[in-house]
């Protein structure tokens, strides 16, 4: 036989690490060329990995929630084929697997831009609390160190009655793995102090959904003090909230820093020390967008996606930006140069169970305005379910973040680093404002008004070039036929 060892590759981005979510294939499992057999989470993304070989599953070298370097040793395969040579992965999924050295010698992985990895054959010591990833071998021994690693809400069951299918076993299935859910529903779970193997699953193939957890939160008790019904709402409501019943339990918790978290405060430390922020704000009447919104919402092209006026005012910033091109820019400090970018990737910041996150639109100056909600769409319910990939959050040029969703008013958002400005979307709300008739005459009227704010690098955008961006946007917000004049 031949045994190989796929290495941990870089997902890309030049990601050093990565942490261990789910094994989808256990010991003595058979596994065909390109079949997903594992799903990491990095810095941006949940990214699911296939084996580059067929052959049988023999030993899963790491553990579900370990954090391990790009080049470390995840999983080996017996190909069936010749004698054992060990090999290391290929660097990008999906790619065949260099052939073995001379010698038995194991090759290394080579990371994307960076190199040889030196001692990428070593992997690091397992967590002792963490669940071993075999989850799905069988054997009392395994089961008992389970029990014991793995606090409950009720008391462990039986080996016996984990391997059964009988309906008491909840979301563990009758292999004894993993509850099946998808991430965001694991990190509600989590949040709720909730066991996903006491939920019981009503999901396709026994998955457990956000109802399942909802439905069990309220009649479960977190570290022994009950849940009131409401709790599951006010959690989805407002992720990620505290993890228990603020004034219970513990007084303090820590978080790991780690993931989308650690990536997104370094990226909004290095861009506010590095580029001098400037914030302006517009109050709109935004009246007509909204009339525009509902003729859309009856329309039959539009009928399949969802309409908003966050898509009004991406259009609007698409044909800003054409009248302000300076805006779309980015200063590059090693070349000394200012570099402006003569297309448009539209970064919407989304609020998602991992954190924020913006992937963005691609060339979205060259859609139209149903292509443009398609994409939208698209964008953001792959975001919420966490699959959203590095590629999709790279090369964006500007951004909208819409914190109007919260009942927010306005901000000063930070610039997305790579980027030079960003615009803030607030609550739209109905107020009463003066309106001016066709003689000249102003009366008090209720109108839907709401305020757009633009945060700006001031080493490459002036007060007179964002001033004038910004009066643009709010210019076809308030008017969207405006846009018809502008092209």
């Amino acid at each position: 036989m031949a045994i190989k060892t796929f290495n941990l590759p870089d997902p890309g981005e030049g990601l050093v690490e990565a942490e261990i979510v789910e094994w989808k294939v256990a010991p003595g499992d058979t596994v065909k060329v390109n079949d997903m057999v594992l799903e990491i989470e990095t810095a941006k993304s949940l990214v699911e990995l296939p084996i580059p070989w067929a052959g049988t599953v023999k030993e899963l070298l790491v553990q579900v929630g370990e954090t391990i370097d790009v080049g470390t040793p995840i999983i080996s395969i017996d190909d069936g084929l010749g004698e054992e040579a060990p090999s290391a992965a290929p660097s990008i999924p999906g790619e065949k697997a260099a052939p073995a050295e001379s010698g038995g010698g194991a090759s290394e992985a080579i990371l994307v831009g960076y190199g040889a990895k030196a001692g990428a054959t070593a992997r690091r010591p397992r967590k002792t609390a963490a669940v071993p990833a075999a989850a799905g071998v069988k054997t009392p021994t395994e089961t008992e160190q389970i029990a014991a690693a793995t606090p409950v809400a009720e008391p462990p069951a039986p080996a016996s009655r984990v391997e059964s299918p009988a309906p008491a076993v909840h979301g563990v299935g009758a292999t004894g793995g993993r509850p099946k859910a998808k991430p965001p529903v694991r990190k509600l779970a989590k949040d709720l102090g909730i066991d996903l193997a006491t939920v019981t699953p009503t999901g396709a193939d026994g998955v457990i959904t956000r109802e399942d957890v909802t439905n069990h939160a309220s009649g479960a008790t977190l570290n022994g003090a009950a849940v009131p019904a409401e709790a599951p709402a006010a959690a989805v409501a407002a992720p990620p909230g505290p993890r228990m019943p603020f004034g219970t339990g513990e007084r303090e918790e820590r978080t790991a820093i780690k993931g989308v978290r650690k990536m997104t405060a370094q990226a909004m430390v290095g861009s506010a020390f590095t580029a001098p922020h400037v914030t302006e704000w517009v109050t709109v009447d935004v009246t007509k967008t909204m009339e525009l919104v509902d003729r859309l919402k009856g329309s039959r092209e539009f009928r399949d996606v969802k309409v908003t006026p966050l898509l009004v005012l991406a259009k609007a910033l698409v044909l800003a930006v054409k009248r302000n091109p300076g805006m779309n820019a980015t200063w590059d400090e090693a070349n000394q140069e200012i570099v402006q970018k003569n297309y448009v990737n539209l970064g919407i910041a989304a609020a998602t169970p991992r954190g924020l996150i913006v992937p963005n639109v691609k060339d979205a100056h060259a859609l139209s305005m149903l292509e443009l909600a398609q994409a939208i769409g698209a964008l953001t319910a792959t975001a919420r379910e966490g699959r959203t990939q590095p590629a999709e959050m790279s090369g964006g040029t500007m951004t909208i973040t819409n914190v109007g969703v919260f009942g927010v008013d306005s901000g000063t958002p930070i610039i997305n680093p790579g980027e030079s400005a960003i615009v803030c979307f607030g609550a739209i709300r109905k107020q009463p404002w003066v309106v001016t008739d066709a003689d000249g005459n102003d009366e008090i009227a209720i109108r839907h008004v709401t305020q757009l704010a633009v945060s700006f690098d001031h080493r490459l955008i002036d007060g007179e070039l964002g001033s004038r961006f910004l009066s643009d946007l709010a210019a076809i917000m308030e008017d969207p036929a405006q846009a018809l004049v502008w092209g």
